[in-house]
């Protein structure tokens, strides 16, 4: 079995390729690293690496090695910072991102709850659009992720609902629409419905674009935003209605577009969502904070 020194030893050269800096960062010397290294070349058998006086490489059975071992290091490491999380109470960095003025102001009444529970864990927020939100959990750029609900996709979990609003349709206020107290889900086969990207779950996007009303009427499609400063202007503008939650009236007011409820339609849901193999201790304090401060 290797050690943990020479695992270290061996992935530290790999990537500095030089030993003056590796001893560096092992904070060992540069003849332990010698040895080392020389240790497990005569247990494999061959050459990991190629020196010469100037320059060190990695040898073909070095760098195969190296591709197969670091992801599994990688995942070691973690599993470990995990378990110490747990153990001793949370530390670190977590990153949190939010989609909207109103996620964003939840978000900083989460955080502030959070803090006080877990005074020596760092928050750092950041403010993400709706498409960005599922590759930045997947790239690494944020532990989680403060967002509109249902985001089902493989790999994707939903923490519990922190916000239930009433569902409304934009429209443009020269709209016949614009002039009722209410609408209804059948009325969006009256009109089109502009869409959100394709690059979302369907899950999302058939809930704010459904194909046809609850009594089976087929509705007209529109084109898709990127953003909702974009699909409200392309309401404005008389291109289509969208499907929107009642902050945005507090939020998006304008001149050309106006907010009618529907009567009929299910609330708009929004909650945070993290990458299950991502569940540290850390996102899953954060997610308890959060409900305990919906609650409270």
């Amino acid at each position: 079995m290797l050690e943990r020194y020479e695992v270290e030893a061996f992935l530290t050269l790999a990537e500095e390729l030089h030993f003056g800096r590796t001893a560096e960062r092992l904070h060992v010397s540069t003849a332990r690293v010698s040895q080392t290294i020389a240790k497990l070349e005569r247990r494999i058998g061959v050459p990991l690496f190629h020196r010469t006086s100037r320059r060190v490489e990695l040898a073909p059975v070095g760098r195969q090695l190296y591709e197969e071992v670091r992801p599994a290091w990688d995942r070691i490491a973690d599993a470990f910072g995990r378990a110490v999380d747990a153990g001793r109470g949370l530390t670190g960095l977590l990153r949190v991102a939010f989609n909207g003025p109103a996620a964003g102001q939840l978000l900083v009444g989460a955080a502030q709850a959070f803090r006080t529970r877990h005074p020596d864990c760092d928050i750092q927020i950041r403010e993400a659009r709706l498409p960005e939100v599922l590759p930045w959990l997947r790239s690494g750029e944020v532990d989680l992720a403060l967002t509109c609900h249902p985001m089902r996709e493989q790999g994707i979990v939903m923490g519990p609902v922190l916000v239930r609003e009433a569902r409304m349709l934009a429209v443009p206020t020269g709209h016949p629409f614009a002039r009722r107290a209410a609408v209804s889900m059948e009325d969006l086969a009256r009109v089109t419905v502009l869409q959100i990207p394709e690059t979302l779950p369907d899950s999302l996007r058939d809930d704010r674009a459904p194909r046809r009303t609850p009594a089976g009427l087929p509705i007209e499609l529109g084109p898709a935003a990127s953003t909702f400063t974009e699909m409200l202007t392309l309401v404005g503008a008389g291109e289509g209605v969208a499907v929107v939650g009642a902050h945005a009236r507090r939020y998006f007011a304008r001149p050309d577009v106006a907010y009618v409820p529907f009567e009929d339609a299910p609330a708009v849901q929004w909650g945070l969502v993290w990458l299950a193999e991502g569940a540290t201790a850390r996102v899953r304090a954060f997610s308890e904070a959060s409900l305990d401060l919906v609650r409270a």
